[in-house]
């Protein structure tokens, strides 16, 4: 992407009612205004929260948005340039149900509250194979602990992947440290069972594993 196109874009998201850039320092310092009042001060209800984390151009989220009217969706990603997409489609269909927030998810237990949160959504993650970026899978021990802290007891977590490396790694991670799995899926098109959810929305670069004959990944599980 042309570096015009991305300072339109970081300039556009600036003006969408629907788009949250808090500074770093502002949501390390737990001064990010929203934090525990994402429902009463953003959404104006009660229903249920539901995060997308690395939402990328926030098709999954708004995808979402559109299929449970009767949730909140917000993305999450750093970079906004992406998610512009999914921010402007929001606007221009007038859905009061989804935003996007952009920040790390390293940060995330800064933004939101304790059990504010009722799911997760972690949609095609970098798998980050090598040993030496383990740290940086978002489904770790210390990621999955920082979820847990703004979950609610009973939160979902959801994570689709076209990368059999990171499903394993995480289902190994999972029942090692003795975590609910409620349903995983090595191909949630050629099997049945899988939510309708997870084979109703896709994204664009799924579209394009699909037509590689790529698998699609699937885990639902809570976090303990």
């Amino acid at each position: 992407m042309g570096s015009k196109n991305k300072l339109k874009r970081f300039k556009e998201n600036e003006t969408f009612t629907n788009v949250f850039q808090p500074t770093r320092e502002e949501v390390v310092s737990d001064s990010f205004p929203l934090k525990g009042k994402w429902n009463s001060e953003f959404f104006k209800n009660d229903n249920p929260i539901v995060l997308e984390l690395g939402c990328g151009k926030g098709e999954y989220s708004v995808g979402l948005a559109e299929k449970y009217p009767n949730k909140n969706f917000i993305g999450i990603d750093i970079k906004g340039a992406r998610f512009w997409r999914g921010a402007k489609t929001a606007v221009e269909n007038g859905m009061k149900n989804v935003g996007f927030l952009r920040t790390q998810i390293e940060l995330i237990e800064h933004c939101f509250n304790e059990n504010e949160v009722d799911e997760i959504w972690i949609t095609f993650p970098d798998p980050q194979i090598k040993y030496k970026r383990t740290k940086h899978r978002m489904t770790n021990t210390e990621f999955l602990q920082s979820y847990k802290k703004v979950l609610k007891a009973d939160g979902l977590m959801h994570l689709k992947t076209d990368s059999e490396f990171m499903h394993g790694y995480t289902l190994g991670l999972l029942h090692g440290e003795g975590h609910e799995v409620l349903y995983a899926n090595h191909n949630v098109y050629k099997n049945e069972g899988a939510p309708d959810e997870v084979i109703k929305i896709q994204t664009f670069y799924e579209s394009q594993y699909l037509e590689q004959n790529k698998p699609i990944t699937y885990i639902q599980f809570k976090i303990k």
